[in-house]
C-alpha cells in the first residue's frame, strides 16, 4: 500500500459519493453525476459549481470551513441520490390514491418534492445525530457517579466507535448498499489513477487500491476520535446539559476533524500515517471492488471534472 501511495504525482481536490448505481464527483468547478440505467446505458448531469468561499470568505476559515462543506456535502449527496432514484423506479407506477392526487392539486408537485426532500434532509440527519451522539451519551447515564467524568467520556466514544462500525457492518449486509460500496471502490480507484497521472482506462483503474487516505469514510471515523478529546475537556455537572453540549459543539468537532485529516490527507509522513490508520482499515468494510460497469460510470463522471488547469485541483 505504501509502494502505490508514493506513486502519487498530483493530489487532487476532487472527490465524490457513491449513490444509487452511481457515483457524483465534484471538482473545483463542476459537479457531474453519473448513473446506470436499467437499460445499461449512462444518465449523465453536469453543474457548474463555485466554491462557497469565494461567494462567502468565512466560508474558507479553518475550522468553519469543515463544517461547511460537511453540510455542503450532505445536501449535495441527497440531491444525487434523488437524481439517481428518479431512474430505479418502476416503470409501471402506481396512480396516486386520492388523498395524494389531493395534495397534488392543492400544492403541487414540486411543492410536495421539495417538502419531502427537505424531510429526508432532516429525518437523515437526525438519525446520525441521535445513532452516534446522543445513544451514546443517554447510554453513560446508567454509569455510577463514582465514575470520573473521563473515564466515562472514554467509554461513550469507545461505545459512539462501536455503534459507527456495527451501523457499516449492517449497511454492508444490504444488497443495494453493498452495491453502492462497490461503487465507492470504483470512485477510489479511479482517483488514484488520475492522481498518478496514469490515462483513466478500465484496466489501469483495476489495477488501483480500493482504500484511499482521503476517503470520507476516513473523516467519519475522525469526528468519532476528536469527540473523545473536545467532550473530555468540556463537561457539565448536570448529565443533560452534557448531552446538549455535545449536539451544541458538533459543528466544532466536525470542524477540527477535518482540519486534522486536511493535515493527513497533504502529507506522507510517520504521523499522517498514523492518523490515516484507522480510517483506511474501516475502509474495508464500507469500500468494496467494483465490477468494470461501475469503473466506467467513474471514469465517466472523473472526466466532467477535471479542470483544464491542473493546478487548479491540486490539494
Amino acid at each position: 500500500m505504501k509502494k502505490q501511495e508514493s506513486q502519487v504525482v498530483h493530489k487532487t481536490t476532487i472527490g465524490g459519493q457513491s449513490i444509487l448505481e452511481g457515483i457524483m464527483m465534484k471538482g473545483p468547478r463542476k459537479s457531474c453525476t453519473v448513473v446506470r440505467k436499467p437499460d445499461g446505458t449512462l444518465a449523465i448531469r453536469d453543474e457548474q459549481t463555485t466554491p462557497l468561499k469565494e461567494k462567502y470568505p468565512i466560508a474558507g476559515v479553518p475550522v468553519i470551513r469543515g463544517f461547511v462543506m460537511m453540510v455542503q456535502s450532505l445536501i449535495e449527496g441527497f440531491q444525487a441520490i434523488e437524481y439517481s432514484s428518479q431512474f430505479l423506479e418502476e416503470e409501471d407506477e402506481e396512480q396516486p390514491s386520492r388523498l395524494e392526487q389531493w395534495l397534488i392539486d392543492k400544492i403541487g408537485a414540486g411543492a410536495i418534492e421539495s417538502a419531502l426532500y427537505f424531510l429526508s434532509v432532516v429525518l437523515g440527519v437526525g438519525l446520525a445525530i441521535g445513532l452516534f451522539i446522543i445513544l451514546p451519551a443517554f447510554a453513560i447515564t446508567f454509569l455510577p457517579d463514582s465514575v470520573p467524568h473521563l473515564g466515562a467520556n472514554l467509554i461513550e466514544g469507545v461505545l459512539r466507535i462501536v455503534i459507527f462500525i456495527a451501523y457499516m457492518v449492517i449497511m454492508g449486509m444490504i444488497p443495494d448498499m453493498r452495491r453502492t460500496f462497490r461503487y465507492h471502490g470504483a470512485e477510489h480507484k479511479t482517483i488514484y489513477c488520475y492522481e498518478k497521472g496514469l490515462e483513466l482506462t478500465t484496466e489501469h483503474v483495476r489495477e488501483q487500491p480500493r482504500e484511499h487516505p482521503r476517503c470520507g469514510t476516513s473523516f467519519l471515523f475522525v469526528i468519532m476520535i476528536i469527540s473523545i478529546l473536545v467532550f473530555s475537556v468540556v463537561t457539565a455537572e448536570s448529565r443533560l446539559v452534557q448531552l446538549l453540549l455535545r449536539v451544541v459543539l458538533l459543528p466544532v468537532v466536525i470542524g477540527l476533524s477535518y482540519e486534522v485529516n486536511r493535515f493527513a490527507g497533504r502529507h506522507d509522513g510517520v504521523l499522517s500515517s498514523i492518523l490515516r490508520w484507522p480510517g483506511m482499515m474501516l475502509q474495508h468494510i464500507t469500500v468494496l471492488e467494483p465490477d468494470d460497469s461501475m469503473i466506467e460510470v467513474a471514469i465517466v463522471s472523473l472526466q466532467h471534472v477535471i479542470p483544464e488547469n491542473r493546478q487548479e485541483d491540486k490539494w
